[in-house]
């Protein structure tokens, strides 16, 4: 479909970009109970129905959302220190978790989806933290020859930080650095 002036798909593209830079704003400002798909149209400057067009539910844009930023925020340089590139991640996940307007998209979600269903499937269906590990965790691993799965592995390295935000504690009482320590030590135990 064209627009008047001759442009056809890119002008539904960057509503749909404008969709999803709007929800986690609005998120933080309004709270998962009163975000709308018709509020969401509205801090977007677009219709509903283009809202619509590509998802079916608020948790749907808000998960889109959260998991594009978070293949940004998460993402860490990689160096030749295993443990230098795990703190590095656990500080990049701490930060996304309790600071980021995208970690606080995926909060809402994790606590949404312990009543709601498909809100549980939808975050099933993608395990953006467990991807966004996968070169740090896979590396370490290697490194220490460890017995334990890359699931193990991954479950051991976000847990602790997960939980602590999750649960509401405060971000600053994490130590990046001993959890990084305390991680490659669970590595290279027999």
């Amino acid at each position: 479909m064209m627009d008047g002036q001759g442009r056809g798909r890119p002008r539904s593209e960057s509503a749909r970009a404008a969709v999803l830079h709007a929800v986690d704003d609005l998120l933080v400002e309004v709270g998962y109970a009163a975000l709308t798909m018709k509020g969401i149209a509205e801090r977007a400057g677009v219709g509903r129905q283009t809202v619509y067009r590509w998802w079916s539910s608020k948790a749907e844009v808000l998960y889109e959302a959260s998991v594009l930023d978070a293949r940004h925020e998460l993402s860490v340089p990689r160096s030749d220190d295993p443990r230098k590139d795990v703190e590095a991640y656990l500080d990049a996940l701490v930060a996304f978790l309790a600071h980021s307007h995208a970690g606080a998209a995926y909060r809402a979600l994790m606590g949404e989806a312990q009543h709601d269903p498909d809100v549980a499937a939808l975050l099933a269906s993608r395990d953006i933290l467990g991807e966004s590990a996968a070169d740090v965790v896979d590396a370490a691993r290697a490194d220490c020859g460890t017995a334990l799965s890359s699931e193990q592995a991954t479950a051991f390295l976000i847990g602790p930080a997960f939980f602590h935000v999750l649960s509401g504690r405060d971000a600053g009482g994490i130590d990046t650095a001993a959890l990084a320590e305390r991680f490659m030590q669970v590595l290279e135990a027999p």
